[in-house]
C-alpha cells in the first residue's frame, strides 16, 4: 500500500502510525513545512519532502486565517501534483484539519481515501473562547471565530472521515460532521513511560508546551505564594517554553512568565522555584517519574499528552475540573481535581496531596491503570487507528484520477517536489 502523510510539523500526531507503516514494507512519504523538518527526527522508511511558506509581511486583518490556510494549501497542492506526475498515488492520505494543508489534496488525488485529523473546533462560547474572565471575549472575537472554522470546514468538506482524540474534542464540531470523526488517541507507550525509581517527597512539578494562561500558568505562579507557605521544603520545577502557543499574545517582548513574577514580586521565594525551559524528552520523563505531586490546568481546550503521560508515569496529578481533563481524571479516584481559577483551592490540594502521599498511593496506581486501558499506544490506540484505516481502504472513492491540476495553483506556483532522496530519513526539498 501507499500512504502520503501530511503534517506541517510531522510527524505530529502520526508518529506511531507512519513508523507502523514504513516498518511493514509499505511506501510511505510525508510532506511537512521544510523548516520544521529540519528540526524534526526521522522515521525510518519514510521518504520526507518539504514545502516552503513566502517570506516578508503576513496576512494580516480579519480574514487572515483563511487567506494563510488557502495560501498554505496551494502550496502543499503544487507539490502534491508533482508527486503525482511522478508516479506515486496514496491509497490514504493522513493529514490535519489546521493551517489548510488539507484543503486541495483530494482535488490532486480524488482516488484517495484522505483521514482528517480533527483536533479541534472554534465556538463563540462553551468552550476556550471567553472561559477566563481575566482575557474576556469580546464581540469581534466571537465573529472571527468564524472566520477561524472557515478553513476547517473546508478541509472537512474534502475529507473522508475524521479522527479526533477525545470526545470532547469531537464533540466540539458540529453535528453534521460529528458523525464521521472516530474518537481514537494518538496514544501513550505505557511500556517506555512508566514509573521508575523514588518519588522526591516535595517535588512538585507543571508542564506546558509554553507558559500561557491556556494551560493554567497564570492560576499556578499565583499558587505558589500560598503553597510555599504551607510547604516551606518544597521544591517547585516549571518546565515550558516563553513563548505564546494559544493565549493572547502581550506586546513584544514581554512573556507571561516575566509579567507574573513582576505582579507576585517578593511573595515568591525563587530559590525554591526553577524554570527549565524546554528540555530534551527524556529529562522531562525523569522528571515526571521523581515528581510528588504534578499540576496540570487547562481552559476547555485539545488535551495535553503531558496530562496522559503523567498519569502513565504514576504521578500523583492536581489538575483543573475542566471538561477534557473530567473525562480523563475523577477525583479522588485518579486524581485531584481544583478549581481552575482559584490559586488558593489549588494551593491547598497541593498541600493535601503532599501531606497524605502515602493515603493517597492508589490514585497514582489507577492514574497509571486508567491510561493503559484507555490510551495504550499499542494494545489500544494503534490497533484502532490501523482498523479505521482498514475500513477505508475498503471504500475507495469513485472518482476519476486527476490528470492535470494545475488549475490550482496556476504554471509554477507554488513549489515542486524535487528529486526523491533515497537514503531514509533525507529530505527532498520542495523548491
Amino acid at each position: 500500500m501507499r500512504f502520503l502523510f501530511v503534517h506541517q510539523n510531522f510527524p505530529g500526531q502520526y508518529r506511531h502510525l507512519a513508523a507502523h507503516y514504513a516498518r511493514h514494507g509499505h511506501e510511505v512519504a510525508a510532506v511537512g513545512e521544510s523548516a520544521n523538518l529540519a528540526r524534526t527526527p526521522r522515521i525510518p522508511g519514510v521518504k520526507l519532502f518539504g514545502y516552503d511558506m513566502p517570506t516578508g509581511e503576513a496576512p494580516s486583518g480579519f480574514s487572515a486565517p483563511v487567506v494563510r490556510a488557502i495560501e498554505r494549501g496551494r502550496r502543499v497542492a503544487a507539490g502534491a501534483a508533482n508527486l503525482r506526475r511522478r508516479g506515486f498515488r496514496p491509497d490514504v492520505i493522513f493529514t490535519h484539519i489546521g493551517w489548510g494543508e488539507a484543503i486541495f489534496l483530494k482535488d490532486v488525488f480524488p482516488e484517495a481515501r484522505v483521514l482528517l485529523y480533527c483536533e479541534f473546533f472554534y465556538r463563540p462560547r462553551g468552550a476556550d473562547l471567553g472561559f477566563d474572565p481575566e482575557f474576556p471575549a469580546t464581540p469581534e472575537k466571537q465573529l472571527r471565530v468564524r472566520v477561524m472554522n472557515a478553513p476547517l470546514l473546508m478541509s472537512l468538506a474534502a475529507a473522508d472521515a475524521g479522527l479526533a482524540p477525545t470526545e470532547w474534542q469531537q464533540r466540539q464540531f458540529p453535528l453534521t460532521y460529528r458523525r464521521g470523526i472516530a474518537v481514537v488517541h494518538d496514544g501513550i507507550d505505557t511500556d517506555f513511560v512508566a514509573p521508575i525509581g523514588e518519588r522526591e517527597p516535595e517535588l512538585i512539578t507543571y508542564v506546558a508546551r509554553n507558559l500561557e494562561p491556556y494551560r493554567g500558568f497564570h492560576t499556578f505562579m499565583r499558587a505558589i505564594p500560598e503553597i510555599q507557605r504551607r510547604r516551606p521544603k518544597a521544591r517547585i520545577v516549571i518546565v515550558g517554553g516563553e513563548e505564546v502557543s494559544y493565549s493572547p499574545r502581550l506586546p513584544s517582548g514581554q512573556t507571561y512568565r516575566q509579567r507574573l513574577l513582576a505582579e507576585l514580586g517578593d511573595r515568591i521565594d525563587l530559590s525554591r522555584v526553577e524554570f527549565r525551559g524546554r528540555i530534551p524528552y527524556v529529562d522531562y520523563l525523569a522528571l515526571l517519574r521523581r515528581s510528588a505531586v504534578h499540576v496540570y490546568l487547562t481552559y476547555p481546550f485539545v488535551l495535553s499528552w503531558s496530562l496522559l503521560e503523567a498519569m502513565a508515569s504514576g504521578c500523583l496529578v492536581v489538575a483543573s475540573r475542566t471538561p477534557p481533563v473530567e473525562e480523563v481524571m475523577r477525583d479522588g479516584q485518579n486524581g485531584l481535581l481544583t478549581d481552575f481559577f482559584s490559586p488558593d483551592a489549588l494551593a491547598e490540594r497541593v498541600d493535601f496531596a503532599l501531606t497524605h502521599q502515602g493515603e493517597l498511593a492508589p490514585l497514582r496506581d489507577r492514574a497509571r491503570l486508567t491510561v493503559i486501558g484507555r490510551y495504550d499506544l499499542r494494545r489500544v490506540c494503534l490497533p484502532a487507528q490501523l482498523k479505521l484505516v482498514e475500513s477505508l481502504q475498503g471504500q475507495r472513492a469513485d472518482a476519476r484520477p486527476a490528470t492535470d491540476v494545475q488549475h490550482l495553483t496556476g504554471d509554477k506556483a507554488g513549489i515542486p517536489v524535487g528529486k526523491e532522496q533515497h537514503r531514509a530519513g533525507d529530505v527532498a526539498n520542495l523548491a
